[in-house]
């Protein structure tokens, strides 16, 4: 199993981080999540069609350029490190995840290309974000009538496709349907994190095409792939704010001296950094060992309760570094702490993952 990155990755870190860092400013993230879509549509295609990262974790027999996980996370890394607003959770992770892993061969055939080109813009519908055992009790196929409603869905307003997780009389399955279609209500819902755009939505006897059937395995391995990338999109939003915290505290003076050359908040930061690699390090495992073929669901588990704590307490400690001023309106790290806070209970609460984690390794011995 791989243990670190090649030159080419490394590459393509620096490649990714530059275009972000040009085009996710702060200035541009307060613009765009003023908005309804939450993005800016030029960047979009620019990010699909010049980079392809939308498409450059999938395989190429599906229209990807044949990477996978470590590739995946780079990207979700550097999107966490500069906040960037726009579908690619959405629809490269989580719908692109969920088909890749349960749908049949001729559904990848047919809806994984486009939305590796950017082209399509899909969503994951889960009638429950907080504990993949409880997904399936909300949403229901009767025939190829689709009921029930989903209290959360990410960037539900700027879906083409709903890829949606109901229970039927054989199990979880998993359906394809129009965004656009009758029956479909979507009410946006305003939430604490504005850069990543939240809906409601209901079915009402809507026609979806089912395109692929869950197990207990299938959907822990499609929960622990979403997981691990939103991981490193935690540990890269993380990141910034140890770096933003640091560099102020080498700028902002108090009694003739910069305050970070005070004991008391080099500890705090040192003790920060300790976490955070060892966040990073959980993190950038659970990648290769998904590539490797080597992951179970203690591994997803761990990198996402690992890198929720500390994305939250480098939020916590950038604000209380910067005294008054972290918590006004004109500062940017609430965008940072309100993601932090957001994505602490997305997919599951640390809590949560440490019990399932828990739960694997018994099973395990």
């Amino acid at each position: 199993m791989q243990i670190d990155f090649t030159d080419d990755q490394i590459q393509f870190r620096e490649v990714v981080a530059r275009f972000l860092q040009d085009k996710s400013q702060p200035t541009a993230v307060r613009q765009l999540m003023e908005t309804e879509a939450g993005y800016d549509k030029a960047v979009w295609q620019q990010l699909t069609q010049e980079l392809g990262l939308a498409g450059t974790h999938l395989p190429e027999v599906y229209g990807g350029f044949g990477f996978g996980p470590v590739e995946l996370g780079i990207t979700a890394e550097e999107m966490g490190r500069y906040l960037y607003c726009g579908p690619f959770f959405a629809s490269a992770v989580m719908a692109a995840g969920a088909v890749l892993i349960a749908a049949d061969e001729s559904a990848k055939q047919a809806l994984l290309p486009d939305i590796a080109a950017g082209s399509t813009l899909a969503t994951l519908v889960l009638d429950n974000l907080d504990d993949p055992q409880e997904v399936g009790q909300r949403l229901a196929v009767d025939g190829d009538k689709l009921n029930g409603k989903a209290a959360l869905v990410v960037d539900a307003i700027n879906a083409d496709q709903f890829v949606v997780v109901a229970s039927t009389t054989e199990g979880l399955g998993l359906f394809v349907t129009d965004a656009t279609g009758v029956g479909i209500e979507i009410a946006p819902v305003q939430s604490l994190d504005p850069t990543r755009k939240l809906a409601c939505v209901t079915f009402t006897a809507v026609e979806a095409k089912q395109i692929g059937t869950f197990s207990d395995a299938t959907l822990a391995a499609t929960w622990d792939y979403i997981c691990i990338a939103l991981a490193h999109e935690m540990i890269g939003g993380a990141q910034h704010l140890l770096d933003t915290t640091v560099d102020y505290t080498r700028l902002r003076y108090q009694f003739g001296r910069p305050i970070g050359s005070f004991q008391g908040l080099k500890h705090r930061l040192a003790d920060l950094l300790m976490e955070l690699e060892m966040a990073k390090a959980a993190t950038h495992h659970a990648a290769f060992a998904l590539a490797a073929g080597e992951a179970d669901e203690s591994v997803g588990s761990m990198a996402k309760a690992m890198a929720a704590d500390v994305y939250l307490k480098a939020a916590k400690e950038a604000i209380q570094m910067r005294g008054g001023i972290g918590f006004t309106w004109e500062e940017d790290t609430h965008l940072w702490f309100k993601r932090a806070k957001s994505s602490e209970v997305f997919m599951g609460t640390p809590t949560m993952h440490r019990e399932r984690m828990m739960t694997q390794l018994e099973k395990a011995s």
